[in-house]
């Protein structure tokens, strides 16, 4: 019997009705993200080779820069966040910086000596990080400072949202955190029981208006007030089915997106759904399994599978309006979406720039040499770009 896949601590046999796993890892038994799965020999799936391209599309690196160690091969959720004409990022050992968002020029940069998991998140005035040893830490946005830090129940490995002086921190032992922006005291404290295995890893926060949206390991949607923590509804995208512990296994990794009224949702090993923002009514749903996250525009969704294949669904009920293939196992970021082109980056650090129309290949670029395993950033015309190794660099589409 053959041993696939070997996933950072996890020993999987082939054959799941004599499943064996072998956990290394914290102690609730999580899985490292799939992006770290390697193959024993023979049953290596290799990443499809780049074929050549007509480029139909120039993209212009308007700054670039290093931000310390980036997340390294930890796969971290390490995100830029772009607000007020900045951009701040960080990197597992410590480093946050913020940036002018259009020259690259460094405003401000402080060292926190802590391991860094999550973030940054901003907003009232306080940039947002938090660690593998389960602290929050909020600094002065202006400044760098550190105004408080606030202690969780476990390591936070999602990007804090803030909003009307809430700062909501979302753990990986299925706890949601409400503070003060101000003063880190605790408001309020939502908790779900994780699965006995789960992917290693969070869906980040997402606050629209009063509401905060999160998704949870087992598949699990939740609404909550975000003054008060109080759930509005509860909704599971996908019911976990099978014998085993890894066929049950439905997480909600990629972060939710909030579009006109409907939240936009994938799962691991289970559904993509569209549900109403305001009752939790499931509007459509198909199978599609996903990790990394959704983008969006007027024209359809987008969403990277677990396989790399990229794919363009209606809003409306669903419909597949097209499909690329050729970038199968590159384990593939989140979909960015810019001025009509559909953005996914890959391991080997190459950004694919996709027609939003049909899927059609029409660019590549590449930043540093690691991986782009958070989601590229789109504001004010620029697409904004960290790579696993602390490369970050500014982008803009030649029209």
């Amino acid at each position: 019997m053959k041993l696939t896949p070997v996933h950072e601590g996890i020993v999987v046999l082939r054959n799941l009705s004599l499943i064996v796993l072998v956990i290394f890892l914290s102690g609730c038994g999580s899985m490292a993200d799939p992006t770290t799965w390697w193959y024993d020999e023979g049953n290596e799936i290799k990443p499809s080779e780049l074929v050549e391209i007509s480029s139909e599309l120039q993209v212009r690196t308007v700054w670039s820069t290093d931000v310390g160690s980036g997340s390294g091969d930890q796969h971290l959720k390490l995100v830029p966040r772009i607000e007020g004409g900045r951009v701040f990022a960080a990197d597992s050992e410590g480093k946050v910086v913020s940036l002018d968002a259009t020259t690259g020029k460094r405003l401000w940069s402080i060292d926190t000596e802590l391991p860094l998991s999550g973030g940054p998140g901003s907003g009232s005035g306080v940039v947002v990080v938090g660690t593998r040893d389960g602290e929050v830490i909020a600094l002065d946005d202006t400044n760098g400072e550190i105004r408080w830090k606030a202690s969780v129940s476990s390591e936070v490995l999602s990007v804090p949202a803030v909003s009307a002086g809430i700062v909501v921190v979302q753990t990986n032992d299925g706890k949601l955190y409400g503070f003060d922006a101000f003063d880190g005291t605790q408001s309020w404290l939502y908790s779900r029981q994780v699965p006995v295995l789960t992917l290693r890893g969070t869906s980040s926060p997402v606050i629209s208006g009063n509401t905060v949206f999160s998704g949870f390991a087992g598949g699990k949607l939740v609404a909550v007030e975000l003054s008060s923590g109080l759930v509005q509804w509860e909704l599971s995208v996908t019911a976990p089915s099978g014998r085993s512990e890894l066929e049950r296994m439905v997480d909600i990794d990629g972060d939710p997106l909030v579009s006109n009224g409907v939240i936009y949702v994938a799962t691991y090993q289970g559904e993509i759904a569209a549900v109403s923002e305001y009752s939790g009514t499931v509007l459509w749903q198909r199978k599609l399994s996903s990790y990394s996250g959704l983008g969006a525009d007027w024209r359809n969704v987008y969403v990277s599978d677990e396989k790399g294949e990229v794919w363009g669904i209606s809003p409306d009920n669903g419909a597949a309006m097209w499909k690329q293939s050729k970038l199968l196992n590159r384990r593939l970021s989140a979909p960015a979406v810019i001025a009509g082109y559909v953005v996914v980056g890959d391991y080997d650090g190459y950004l694919h720039w996709l027609m939003h129309e049909d899927g059609k290949m029409v660019a590549r670029t590449r930043i540093g040499g690691s991986a782009i395993s958070a989601a590229p950033v789109v504001s004010e015309g620029m697409l904004y770009v960290f790579g696993d190794g602390g490369a970050l660099a500014a982008l803009k589409p030649v029209l």
